[in-house]
């Protein structure tokens, strides 16, 4: 493909092992630099220790890369902005107007990473991808409110998602899932699903002499967030107890942002350990013998599933779990959406180191063939050209 003047922006800065669409972004932004596109990308940072990190990866003049602290809102101006447009918090007002000045010069497309980020290219929608990660009217769409604040909030998202959505009209997607609930916001949008890119490079497969010899099953997610959240109380009251009395000698560890304090109620329980806010999370990959992941519900691909794949951990969870991936069950993962079948699953790997071997496998080479950096690349910039119409 011909070199291309592409404007990125991004809710958090690129990075390898920052959170999971951090991950995304270091393939993204990294990928199309090396392939020749000229590429200013603008990314905010939640994390003041990120900015060093992204800095150094990133060293101008190979890269241009622009980083922004979230802004500190607060008083009438911050709900002020939040009325005009919800969920722009985490742009600054530096970060828009740097945006803006680069706007103004020639460039080929504006790329536009998760759907809030859609409030900075209003004015530019012919040259314009946004990507769509999840759509919170799938993942919120069933769940009743809880409070009067839930009722506002809600009323907030499902109103700004359409708000966005119906604005653009070029969307890359992470799964085909995502595609018909977008065009039914936006029957003119053009919709391209290209996987979320990983790069196995940076995730070494587990060898099968050096794993674990005790029956360690694991779930690793962010407490914070819903489907992981679900997954876990799925796990700790309904499957776990029953996995023990068929397996005695296994023991189950869970791993997550705030995962002590959100799971408080199951602190303390013979052959639970629940562990929150790690540096490194490697080495509970690498205890780990089968990772059991199974959320009630949430839309667009789980990054944890696809780690845990890269490392070689084989993968016991639902449709939900496995969604973007075309993982068949028995093959590339345990998928089910009962608990019995989950269980049976689960049960069966953790007492056949073979079949443990095998799933981890071919799980690990689907992962390379669907979601390595040069697929997912290639797939950004086939809707590239589309804007471009080349």
């Amino acid at each position: 493909m011909s070199r291309l003047r592409i404007v990125l922006v991004m809710i958090e800065p690129p990075l390898p092992f920052g959170n999971a669409a951090a991950r995304w972004f270091y393939v993204l932004y990294k990928g199309l630099v090396e392939r020749g596109h000229q590429v200013t990308a603008f990314a905010a940072c939640s994390q003041p220790e990120d900015l060093a990190k992204a800095r150094t990866l990133f060293p101008a003049p190979t890269y241009d890369l622009r980083l922004y602290d979230f802004p500190i809102r607060s008083g009438w101006q911050s709900k002020w902005q939040t009325f005009l447009r919800p969920f722009s918090y985490m742009f600054s007002v530096d970060l828009v107007r740097d945006l803006n000045a680069v706007l103004t010069q020639d460039f080929d497309v504006l790329h536009l990473e998760q759907t809030w980020s859609g409030w900075l290219g209003i004015d530019h929608v012919g040259k314009t991808l946004v990507n769509v990660h999840y759509l919170a009217a799938i993942d919120l769409g069933e769940q009743q409110p809880r409070n009067v604040q839930e009722v506002i909030e809600r009323f907030l998202i499902f109103g700004t998602e359409k708000r966005l959505l119906r604005k653009f009209r070029h969307f890359r997607t992470v799964s085909p899932r995502l595609e018909g609930p977008l065009l039914a916001i936006n029957p003119k949008a053009e919709v391209m699903t290209v996987p979320l890119g990983l790069d196995g490079a940076l995730y070494g497969y587990i060898p099968d002499e050096l794993r674990t010899e005790s029956r360690n099953l694991t779930l690793i997610g962010s407490m914070g967030w819903a489907p992981s959240h679900s997954a876990a109380i799925r796990l700790l009251s309904r499957l776990w107890p029953q996995i023990k009395r068929r397996v005695p000698d296994a023991r189950l560890q869970i791993v997550g942002w705030s995962a002590r304090e959100i799971l408080s109620d199951y602190l303390g329980q013979r052959d639970v350990t629940i562990e929150e806010n790690v540096p490194e999370i490697r080495p509970y990959f690498e205890r780990a013998s089968v990772m059991l992941y199974a959320p009630s519900r949430g839309s667009g691909m789980k990054v944890k599933i696809q780690e845990a794949m890269a490392f070689g951990i084989p993968v016991v969870t639902t449709s939900e779990g496995v969604e973007g991936l075309p993982a068949l069950d028995g093959v590339h993962a345990g998928i089910c959406e009962d608990d019995a079948g989950l269980i049976e699953r689960t049960v069966a790997l953790l007492l056949d180191a073979g079949l443990q071997n095998r799933q981890r496998l071919a799980a690990r080479q689907l992962l390379e063939k669907h979601c390595g950096p040069g697929v997912t690349l290639d797939g950004i910039e086939k809707i590239y050209a589309d804007i471009k119409g080349v």
